[in-house]
């Protein structure tokens, strides 16, 4: 039987490839995207998609200075609608608003001898704007910004409850393309960060100020979207590049992500807690070749890392960190070609992650560890030369259960940790040809 934990892995990690297999079917049934051919860029659109991602919960207090915990983690998936509007202001650039409604499942849960309590990100919305520049006619690079409001929700099986709503800022990248005459496909980051809450209590009479909670998030999707009038052609008339997907290649990406840390501690009640949460960014480096089928493009690559993704407790006079700093991948992938120069694609493999408890001088360092899990994701890549490709791409992962007094010399199976990552990299490869 399939447990709970992997379930919610293989649905996380599915996200992108059940949304891009929809890729394959539209290209079954329409002609090919003609790069020369000026895809209109300005103009309504309207679109829906699919998305993954965690966030981090901030706690303080205005009554205890200089103690803080980042963080308590979520994760979860989400489905979207937007509408939009953009306008090419140059051949190679757009501007453009955007506004979306989301409803999704992000949470944090606690489960101890038969008590429930959870807080979910139920619905929300973003308004903002976008500025892009075409790699070809057809595919298109953007970074995104704006307003962001979400509602939360805190549950038990107690008959407790509580709602609350924070409004805050986003901002992102992505890259979309063309995949027939009005259809195009996305892949988009973002980053959320909300406006402090102080008065979550203030119900129960506690004074404003006696609980602080910041929130971030990290997300990603894969969206369709259909314009209206894009099939009338456009100003983008340059050439797209000529590249060729077989061969090896080296690159580079950055990227930021959230870990999330489920909690196990059977002798209290067999609690269940997921989780302990923790963000940062990250830079990682490449190697791997691909072999082009025709339509399809299949490959493996080798990729290690540097990461500064950490949970931290400050206190007065230090800190107390859970760092994930450095790790490695081997991944296979697969992808079909939306046009001549840009992969859409899924990828999944091997991957290790050295994790590290420490804190402040005098004590160090606490446990260190290796973890071996697998990755799943898939993004969006295309050619901006004849031998450099750009690329957003995401990656849901997990990792093996750590026993931690164990480490120690206490007994097993008393608190364990089992870690997972969304992580989101932009990136950059040159083919050798």
């Amino acid at each position: 039987m399939i447990s709970r934990k992997s379930a919610k892995s293989l649905l996380l990690g599915a996200v992108s490839i059940l949304a891009l297999g929809s890729v394959a079917h539209a290209a079954d049934v329409v002609e090919p995207v003609v790069e020369t051919a000026g895809f209109n860029w300005s103009g309504l659109y309207v679109g829906f998609g699919v998305g993954a991602g965690a966030n981090v919960h901030k706690l303080s207090s205005d009554f205890l200075p200089g103690v803080s915990f980042n963080g308590i983690g979520g994760e979860g998936v989400y489905g979207e609608l937007t509408v939009g509007y953009d306008y090419m202001v140059a051949p190679r650039f757009l501007i453009g608003g955007l506004l979306d409604a989301h409803v999704g499942n992000i949470e944090t849960s606690l489960d101890v001898a038969g008590f429930d309590a959870s807080v979910k990100e139920t619905y929300g919305f973003d308004a903002g704007l976008r500025a892009g520049y075409l790699f070809t006619p057809n595919t298109l690079g953007y970074v995104l910004g704006g307003y962001s409001w979400q509602k939360y929700k805190f549950d038990t099986n107690a008959g407790f409850d509580l709602d609350w709503d924070q409004s805050g800022y986003f901002v992102g990248a992505g890259v979309e393309t063309a995949i027939n005459s009005n259809w195009t496909i996305k892949t988009e980051y973002r980053y959320t960060q909300f406006s402090t809450n102080d008065d979550l209590l203030s119900e129960f009479g506690a004074p404003d100020g006696a609980l602080n909670l910041d929130t971030s998030r990290h997300t990603f999707q894969v969206a369709a979207n259909y314009r209206f009038g894009a099939q009338n052609g456009g100003v983008a008339s340059f050439e797209a590049p000529t590249y060729n997907w077989t061969g090896f290649y080296i690159g580079g990406a950055g990227g930021a992500g959230a870990s999330v840390h489920q909690i196990n501690v059977p002798p209290l009640g067999d609690l269940e807690f997921n989780g302990i949460g923790g963000e940062g960014v990250f830079g990682e480096l490449n190697a791997g070749y691909d072999h082009d089928f025709g339509s399809w493009v299949a490959g493996v690559m080798v990729d290690a890392r540097y990461s500064g993704m950490t949970t931290e407790l400050e206190v007065p006079g230090g800190s107390v960190n859970l760092d994930t700093d450095y790790g490695f991948d081997v991944l296979g992938r697969v992808g079909l070609k939306v046009n001549e120069s840009t992969l859409a694609y899924v990828l999944g493999g091997y991957s290790w992650q050295h994790f590290d408890l420490n804190a402040s001088s005098p004590i160090g360092d606490i446990i260190d560890w290796g973890s071996s899990g697998f990755s799943v994701g898939g993004g969006l890549e295309a050619a901006v030369t004849n031998n450099v490709t750009v690329g957003l791409e995401y990656r849901y992962s997990q990792f093996a259960e750590k026993d931690i007094l164990e480490e120690f010399g206490g007994p097993s199976d008393v608190l364990t940790t089992t870690p997972s990552f969304h992580t989101v990299r932009i990136g950059a490869k040159y083919k050798f040809n």
